[in-house]
């Protein structure tokens, strides 16, 4: 039976990309999905070019929605890409990639994904811009739509993706702000997905500093899709309190089971996610290593903690990864402080329960995905 949604629905809408459409079939006998995007916080709603931000949002069964980009178009253009099947669902557009915060994963991402789907794409980082400098955001927003066909940006605060949001007349794409990792999510949850058929009755931990993007958008995620997270971290180190609220709001509604627990044994006990993230990101200044490593060194996941998890547990790090000294950072760091590894030990990382590399891969399927979604017509 169809669905008649007529604007404004979002798919995870504080922590990844929205896919939605006009119509959506709820037994998924039809999604089309029209390229009249715009943002909503850190992802996007659809509704009419030029006429601002969405606001308030509507929500659909946000199950449904990630099946689709998930499981149905990301899965899909993934088999295609490993067929050899061309998907060029976009010929003849292109995309502005700004990233003001250097990047591996999604920038081959979105590059790859855009060649795939016939599109150009142009990298513009912080010395090749005036992004911010000569020009404000604002201004940027409006030049890069008239040249582009949707605009990703990498870099620093959440407020900067939303006023790119607010000014484009294209789609804007989260890469990852100090606050969210949008993108990270979906290729989380198909890989979760891919592993153990489906995203019912998982338990996810999340291991160390849980104040920033990974620990946000995990928290959100898993609250949107009803399933049970939980942070383990020192006290100070949880998800800001009215993130949580929000969460918690969600989850009543959703069935998700949130928890905040500071001992990684009680933590992890059955658990079948066990992640993690770098103890200090981008762009923080080296003096915060030694604090963090105070803080943090009893939530490193090593082998004794991932033999109290669920037999079957899989290990996932969004990367990069200090796990052991083969890095110029990695290195200097151990040796400063005394160490073989910072948040994951060699032997979990190289280890059979880790998935990190299949997740990676994902990164790049699920971004073609949401490219897609918001650029190309498509009836699946």
């Amino acid at each position: 039976m169809a669905v008649h949604i007529d604007i404004n629905v979002v798919f995870l809408d504080r922590t990844t990309t929205v896919f939605s459409s006009k119509y959506m079939s709820a037994d998924d006998d039809f999604c089309s999905v029209r390229d009249h995007t715009r943002i909503h916080r850190n992802g996007l709603s659809f509704n009419d070019r030029g006429s601002g931000c969405c606001d308030p949002v509507r929500f659909v069964t946000a199950d449904f929605t990630c099946t689709v980009i998930c499981n149905r178009l990301a899965a899909k253009l993934k088999a295609e890409k490993k067929a050899g099947i061309p998907h060029r669902l976009c010929e003849g557009k292109n995309v502005a990639l700004i990233f003001e915060k250097t990047s591996t994963r999604t920038r081959s991402s979105f590059e790859v994904a855009a060649h795939d789907l016939g599109m150009g794409s142009t990298y513009l980082d912080s010395t090749g811009s005036q992004i911010g400098k000569k020009e404000s955001i604002a201004d940027t927003a409006r030049v890069l739509s008239g040249m582009f066909d949707g605009i990703e940006y990498r870099g620093f605060g959440q407020c900067i993706v939303e006023e790119l949001a607010q000014y484009a007349s294209v789609p804007v794409w989260n890469g990852l702000t100090d606050e969210f990792h949008p993108t990270q999510i979906l290729a989380d949850f198909l890989t979760i997905r891919e592993h153990f058929g489906s995203l019912e009755n998982i338990h996810l931990v999340y291991m160390g500093d849980a104040r920033f993007n990974m620990g946000n958008s995990l928290m959100v995620g898993c609250a949107k899709m009803g399933m049970h997270f939980t942070a383990c971290a020192p006290e100070g180190f949880f998800p800001d309190a009215q993130l949580v609220a929000e969460c918690e709001a969600i989850a009543a509604q959703t069935g998700a089971k949130l928890d905040f627990i500071s001992d990684p044994a009680a933590a992890v006990q059955g658990a079948n996610v066990i992640y993690t993230d770098i103890w200090v990101s981008m762009g923080e200044p080296e003096a915060v290593w030694a604090e963090r490593i105070a803080a943090l060194a009893p939530y490193q996941v090593n082998a004794a903690l991932m033999a109290k998890a669920d037999p079957n547990a899989i290990f996932m790090h969004c990367l990069p990864a200090y796990h052991d000294k083969k890095t110029v950072i990695g290195n200097e760091m151990c040796t400063r402080f005394g160490r073989e590894a910072m948040e994951v030990t060699d032997d979990v990382f190289e280890s059979a329960q880790s998935v990190v590399f299949q997740e990676a891969e994902n990164r790049m399927h699920t971004i073609k995905a949401v490219m897609a979604a918001t650029l190309a017509e498509i009836e699946l």
